[in-house]
């Protein structure tokens, strides 16, 4: 059996390379994908990979399930991790060039889906054509009996084709025209702000695990020791990654806020009786708060709910509000 690779780069993510077809590896990571998910068969690429690996920290537990499901097949499997990272602006740019490649082959495929329901439509125009006009009933018994009846089953097998074909382009020029919105959507101020919180959430937590402490509520608390050893170093290398992803979306954060397409507001800029916008509905400030505002009937009449400060779309002070009833 020829020697297999794990690798892991930020670039290509997690690759399973060296196997062949009808090696026996396919059945083999199969298993491994029932098992444990994540893996899966690139058909582009024509190998194994690791889903959304590339410019993440490696997946050590999912690499070594595989590593260990290959070796007990008898195969001779090597790990070659790099753990470097791409400095995030680099890596966005990849990933918008990579999303423009995925957008172009999609509107191909939906071109020629497209075009297959053309054809699809005018064979089943063609096959209506040679059904009998008028609705003319089958002559039982007539010499022509057999051939009304496929003209007519052929009429309708062509229409089903032709219905699913319509279907089939219709679906594709609809994952066309959603891929060709994913960068857009992945820059949308609120989302950018609501990923930034995720990133620092994400990191204080880490940082807990390299602090140890207590953890848990009374009675069912226990002390848990801070990482060491490879653990610590996992741990260390994926906060220095996010804390240069945290860095990189702060920046793109403050230029939507200096050009507008983003607020800015903090607890600095609102008060209790003041009025803000919320997906285009003004409520009312019930109680300023660190991270967001409560408003009165956010959803429910006479019920309170929050509202996050990026996602205040704009303030209405209460003394201006005096100002306009007078």
């Amino acid at each position: 059996m020829s020697t297999l690779a794990i690798t892991h780069t930020a670039a290509e993510g997690t690759l399973l390379e060296g196997t062949q077809r009808g090696d026996g590896t396919y059945e083999v990571m199969t298993e491994v994908k029932n098992l444990v998910g994540h893996w899966k068969w690139a058909r582009s690429l024509q190998q194994w990979i690791i889903h959304a690996s590339r410019d993440r920290q490696p997946k050590d537990y999912y690499i070594q399930v595989a590593a260990n499901a290959l070796r007990d097949a008898g195969y001779t499997v090597e790990l070659q991790i790099d753990r470097t990272t791409r400095p995030a602006s680099e890596a966005e740019t990849a990933r918008a060039e990579q999303q423009q490649d995925r957008v172009a082959a999609l509107e191909a495929k939906a071109d020629r889906r497209a075009s297959k329901a053309a054809a699809a439509d005018d064979a089943h125009r063609r096959a209506t054509d040679r059904v009998p006009p008028m609705g003319e009933p089958i002559k039982i018994g007539h010499h022509s009996e057999h051939r009304h009846r496929r003209s007519i089953e052929r009429a309708w097998d062509a229409l089903g084709r032709s219905v699913e074909a319509d279907k089939a382009a219709a679906r594709a020029q609809g994952r066309a025209e959603s891929a060709s919105r994913t960068t857009e959507l992945r820059y949308a101020p609120v989302t950018v702000a609501n990923r930034i919180a995720t990133l620092e959430a994400e990191q204080r937590a880490d940082q807990r695990i390299l602090d140890g402490g207590k953890r848990g509520r009374a009675p069912y608390t226990y002390v848990e020791p801070p990482a060491s050893g490879e653990h610590r170093d996992r741990v260390q290398a994926r906060m220095t990654q996010r804390a240069g992803e945290i860095e990189y979306w702060k920046g793109i954060r403050a230029e939507q806020i200096a050009s507008g397409q983003a607020t800015g507001y903090s607890r600095d800029d609102i008060n209790k009786g003041d009025a803000i916008n919320y997906r285009g509905r003004w409520h009312e400030v019930v109680r300023v708060n660190a991270k967001s505002v409560t408003v009165d009937s956010l959803y429910i009449p006479g019920c309170t709910g929050t509202v996050p400060y990026h996602e205040i779309r704009a303030v209405k002070h209460a003394d201006e509000q005096v100002e306009a009833t007078e």
